[in-house]
């Protein structure tokens, strides 16, 4: 079988990193099986599904080398095919019409009533409800309406379709038989019969449960009796998802649908869709889903939820696509770095995770620095200078200085923003975070060191890494402080915060005027 996956987003403005990883998982999936990978655009949402909205979507796509093997199918090319379908769901008797008062009659598809024809579609056996007995058990060929009993014996309203009460009987308090489903089943489903049964006590049927292997979560079973007949035309004449979605498979060709396990319940509804349209039913697997630390759907509240929003704060795409592959998917073993070419060779939708996974900030930065510290350093460059083309300090500065400082921190840096960092490079006097310097400045034996330190570094020479190292530690002894315990205090002092490359590497870039300029105007901190 050839295999053909599609990613079907509806793009609205912003792209979810839920959504990009189930494009990836498809993407690779295709890549792997040596299939298609297709791209359909469900922009029927007029309002939102703007051309920026589906610009933006495809820059991302663009962005992280996702590249489809099809021109994009847009769902709005497609009415005309829905709606000849409903069309012909309604002349085959699976659908009928619904009036929804004043506006107008919607198009319902109908669970049909021989469901045992339908593959997936079993016998589980006999099952009773109990009926609460002051409300009324309404059934036709638009399913059943009843009440079930609460432990505090109130009336709980329920509904489903017909088809899942097979055999359906309804007894009353004496256990005498009020309703047989044979004996009317014919008048229900040719002749729109409705029986409105008053002081049943509770009703007897044969239940049936449909199935399909879902490829990542296994066998997926619901009962038909928890299903309702459901809207695939609205009453404005517009397709619903659930048509439309079906439709467009069908016309796509494809054989594997992989997306969130959001959509676990719609696939329920999708397996009669297909069956009625007598079209195969794809291959499913449903991914599991993004969570944060509380084990809640990932959102914008616990952090950047965007794929731009990455792509903003100097995330690289082949550290992002890594990422995303294994959130939700192993390889088998305890690699995490891993190319597109080996993504692709490894990837099985038998080894996608069943359980949510959560999102690791930290990780994903980890993994971002070791991507940014293996580029090649031109284009290292080439990016530093895009993160820091709005900042004020790189202007007048010279090019050799910039390359200099890029191939110093390269592999200090985590993500592209952290150029923004950089300022204490280019500047004669840097600015001194208050804090830290409050904090490594509030021991006097510490303020005395340094005080010691400056003529000392004015007579290194030369004044390289090492001999700075040795300078420091001289006077960490003389002064009775541990080695090492003199490096932060200095770092605040020459740069003015408490996060960079190693202190005696960058004294040594800054050179012996600017450090020695610097910790004197440090003083004033520490007096």
């Amino acid at each position: 079988m050839s295999i053909r996956v599609r990613f079907a987003p509806s793009p609205t403005g912003q792209v979810h990193i839920g959504n990009i990883r189930a494009a990836i998982f498809n993407w690779l999936y295709a890549r792997h099986e040596k299939g298609k990978f297709i791209l359909r655009i469900e922009d029927t949402d007029l309002e939102r599904s703007t051309p920026e909205a589906i610009a933006t979507l495809l820059d991302i796509l663009k962005w992280l080398k996702i590249d489809y093997d099809e021109e994009p199918l847009y769902q709005t090319t497609q009415m005309k095919k829905h709606l000849a379908a409903a069309k012909k769901l309604l002349e085959d008797g699976n659908a009928y019409k619904d009036n929804k008062g004043d506006k107008g009659e919607a198009i319902l598809f109908r669970i049909p009533w021989d469901a045992e024809m339908v593959p997936g579609v079993k016998i589980a056996g006999p099952q009773e409800f109990k009926l609460h007995p002051e409300a009324p058990l309404t059934i036709s060929n638009k399913g059943l309406h009843y009440a079930t009993i609460s432990k505090k014996g109130k009336s709980i309203p329920e509904s489903a379709c017909l088809a899942g009460f097979k055999d359906l009987k309804v007894l009353d308090a004496n256990q005498g038989v009020l309703f047989d489903i044979k004996d009317h089943i014919d008048a229900i489903l040719n002749k729109d019969a409705v029986f409105t049964l008053d002081n049943a006590d509770k009703m007897q049927f044969t239940r049936r449960t449909v199935s399909y292997d879902d490829k990542v979560k296994g066998i997926m079973t619901k009962p038909l009796d928890s299903l309702k007949d459901f809207v695939i035309v609205r009453s404005d004449g517009s397709p619903i998802f659930h048509l439309a979605n079906v439709i467009d498979d069908i016309t796509q060709g494809i054989t594997h649908i992989i997306r969130g396990d959001d959509h676990v319940e719609n696939t329920f509804k999708h397996i009669f869709l297909f069956y009625c349209l007598g079209a195969t039913l794809p291959i499913y697997g449903h991914l599991p889903m993004i969570v944060n630390a509380a084990g809640k759907p990932y959102s914008k509240r616990d952090g950047d939820a965007f794929v731009g929003d990455f792509r903003t704060k100097g995330f690289l795409p082949d550290a992002l696509f890594n990422y995303l592959s294994l959130l939700g998917w192993s390889p088998g073993d305890d690699r995490e770095k891993m190319t597109r070419e080996e993504l692709v060779e490894a990837f099985t939708l038998e080894r996608c995770l069943r359980a949510s996974s959560q999102m690791d900030i930290q990780k994903l930065t980890n993994l971002n620095g070791l991507y940014i510290a293996e580029m090649p350093l031109d284009k290292f460059i080439e990016l530093a200078r895009i993160y820091s083309k709005d900042e004020s300090w790189i202007k007048d500065q010279s090019d050799e200085m910039f390359k200099t400082v890029c191939a110093f921190m390269q592999s200090r840096v985590k993500t592209m923003t952290d150029v923004s960092l950089w300022k204490y490079f280019f500047v004669e006097i840097p600015d001194y975070d208050e804090n830290v310097c409050k904090k490594q400045f509030k021991k006097p034996e510490i303020c005395d060191a340094l005080n010691k330190l400056l003529p000392i570094l004015q007579k290194t020479v030369p004044f390289n890494a090492a001999d700075i190292e040795k300078a420091i530690a001289h006077v960490s002894e003389q002064n009775e402080i541990p080695h090492g315990k003199l490096n932060q205090p200095l770092r605040a002092a020459v740069t003015g915060t408490n996060i960079g490359a190693g202190i005696y590497e960058t004294m040594e870039l800054l050179g012996k005027e600017c450090c020695c300029q610097r910790l004197e105007f440090a003083k004033r901190f520490f007096q």
